[in-house]
């Protein structure tokens, strides 16, 4: 991830706090940035080199992760005792359910265009699905919370 990325998900944590929008939704989201970031990265990398893609993917989420988290800890956006769910930091614990989230309304989104001959049901479900998802997830929480 590049250093204007970092900040602008730091800048974007710090502007869904002053919209007093909860860490926990704020990390779901960020955490399917990554993962998306991650298989966008692996398709790049697979153009070039010729290299298992289910590990590629693993290994640049880990990575973007980390280059994500290790800022926010700088910046002191994470790590505060008041802001906890379930003893984990609430960010921490959002960014990894949108880790866990976000790809398996991918395969959902596979699942059900296998099931209709290779097709999509409807236009844009490549993305609908994914994004309708992530608000369905944000909803929970928000009402979790």
């Amino acid at each position: 991830m590049c250093p204007v990325c970092t900040v602008a998900v730091g800048v974007g944590v710090g502007l869904s706090r002053w919209l007093k929008i909860d860490d926990a939704i704020s990390g779901l989201w960020i955490g399917a940035f990554l993962v998306s970031l991650a298989i966008l990265l692996t398709k790049w990398t697979l153009k070039r080199w010729s290299l298992s893609r289910n590990w590629l993917v693993l290994l640049y989420t880990l990575i973007l992760y980390a280059s994500t988290v290790f800022p926010l800890k700088y910046l002191k956006l994470i790590g505060s005792p008041t802001n906890q769910i379930l003893g984990f930091d609430k960010l921490i614990f959002g960014i990894v359910a949108g880790i866990i989230i976000f790809p398996l309304s991918i395969l959902l989104h596979l699942y059900l265009k296998e099931r209709h001959k290779k097709k999509s049901f409807f236009p844009f479900q490549k993305v609908i699905i994914p994004v309708l998802t992530l608000l369905i997830a944000s909803i929970i929480l928000y009402l979790a919370l």
